[in-house]
């Protein structure tokens, strides 16, 4: 009977070891690889051997050799940022739960001897585990729509950090231009505060006028330096960003912002292409269909949850009589008394209805931030291209009439200085509208593919999917 059961729950065995899932050459890492490329037409790296690291290292140093772009930025960070490294790695340990939930569970064997005046009684036992055995395809289903989540969260992580640097990279960049702007006004109103003293001195300037030029100079220092200050800090960002060390820090960013595109996108379809193609929202499906298999799981074995079964074999030696030997078999399970199940189905029937109702909350949010993202980026576009086109030309237009006018003696200094100043504020407008249009472009882009910050309250970002809320738990 021993021997029975034994063979028995080896050939169970055997056949249950034969769909379990085994570890990928790559930790699942294809399946990131391919959702980026597509996504932002980037590379992604899972760095684990020294091969691997010397590569990357090689990669950033030929990216860090020319001036940055905001691409060559977003390529670094996502090959050298160890933040990012570790969501891989947390895609790796995924893949390890996938494994073990495939796999059948041990058969345990045991061994117990006992003696007494003369007597002694060997047995032995092969007990194993019936219902993880009959629940083991529905258990390693699941298993793989949550490494299949796992996949997602990593490309997640991915995108996020590309936004992340892409936000710091035009920050950095307008910080420099505005650094630049400020240092050619700073040296404009030094010479302007010095020809004020020396008018003063002969009489020609009164105090009052020698003191607006001499505080628009001040001032004009006190921005400057907050320019650098801040300009150094974005620097410092974008360097966490990219994981750059003590070797990577002289990286050469440009003095000014690109010009605008000709011409804005048009996204007639931007609330679609956002449902399909969020990735948060992939998850909140996937999540949706793990549980509605687990909560089917969950009524399949709600009035067992132990059914172990156990071959033994005894054998008995009495100093009286010749030894004998017993075979038998031990079944265990739980008899639903007190707890029918109920407890566990209700869980899960509630666990399915909240990630429903946060998946329906979450598709809703997404369409509206698609909407708002891309009138934020029309709206940007407008005000920076109307900046180029008429604002900076024409206030070019009038630098070059006063100073005309200024050489024949038709304007005094004060009406130069006045437009000088006047100039300065439209250009550092100029600078920041750009920069909020480049900032808009990056978040246009994480509202159609996802990557921004987490929905507030929910772990699980949710989405409509082609199910309904349970009712009961009759599913």
């Amino acid at each position: 009977m021993t021997c029975h059961l034994a063979r028995g729950l080896l050939i169970l065995t055997a056949f249950s070891v034969s769909g379990c899932a085994a570890f990928s050459p790559d930790s699942g890492m294809s399946a990131v690889s391919e959702l980026t490329s597509r996504t932002i037409d980037k590379d992604v790296a899972f760095v684990r051997t020294a091969d691997g690291a010397g590569a990357v290292e090689a990669r950033v140093r030929q990216l860090l050799a020319r001036t940055l772009s905001a691409e060559s930025a977003v390529q670094i960070a996502l090959l050298n940022n160890k933040g990012l490294q570790a969501a891989y790695n947390e895609l790796a340990l995924a893949e390890t739960d996938l494994v073990e939930q495939s796999l059948p569970p041990n058969p345990v064997f045991s061994i117990s001897r006992i003696t007494g005046n003369g007597a002694s009684e060997i047995e032995r036992q092969v007990v194993g585990d019936i219902l993880a055995l009959a629940t083991l395809p529905f258990r390693s289903d699941i298993a793989r729509e949550r490494f299949r989540q796992a996949q997602l969260r990593a490309a997640l992580a991915t995108l996020r950090l590309a936004a992340d640097v892409r936000r710091a990279y035009w920050r950095a960049v307008a910080d420099n231009e505005m650094v630049v702007l400020l240092t050619d006004a700073k040296a404009t109103a030094e010479s302007t505060a010095q020809l004020a003293v020396k008018l003063g001195e002969t009489g020609s300037l009164n105090k009052l006028d020698q003191a607006r030029e001499q505080v628009f100079y001040a001032e004009t220092t006190a921005d400057l330096a907050t320019a650098r200050q801040t300009a150094a800090s974005a620097r410092e960002r974008l360097a966490r960003l990219m994981g750059l060390w003590d070797g990577g820090l002289d990286f050469r960013l440009p003095n000014a912002l690109p010009p605008l595109p000709r011409r804005p996108l048009t996204l007639p379809s931007i609330e679609a292409d956002a449902v399909a193609h969020r990735i948060d929202l992939q998850i909140a499906r996937l999540e949706l269909v793990a549980l509605a298999k687990a909560m089917n799981l969950t009524e399949a074995t709600r009035f067992v949850t132990l059914l172990d079964l156990a071959g033994i074999s005894r054998r008995t030696q009495d100093p009286e009589g010749p030894p004998f030997r017993e075979r038998g078999f031990d079944v265990q399970f739980q008899i639903p008394i007190f707890d029918g199940g109920e407890v566990r189905v209700r869980q899960a029937t509630e666990t399915y209805n909240l990630a429903f109702n946060r998946l329906t909350e979450r598709a809703v949010n997404v369409r509206s931030e698609a909407r708002d993202a891309y009138r934020t980026y029309r709206s940007t576009y407008d005000i920076a291209s109307h900046y180029q086109r008429e604002i900076i030309p024409l206030r070019k237009i009038i630098t070059e009439e006063m100073q005309l006018r200024f050489s024949s003696m038709q304007v005094d200094i004060f009406a130069l200085l006045t437009e000088a100043r006047q100039r300065l504020a439209a250009l550092r407008g100029a600078i920041d509208a750009r920069q909020r249009f480049f900032l808009a472009q990056a978040d246009l882009q994480t509202a159609v593919n996802g990557g921004g910050a987490p929905a507030a309250g929910s772990d699980n970002p949710t989405t409509i999917a082609a199910a309904a809320p349970a009712d009961g738990g009759g599913h």
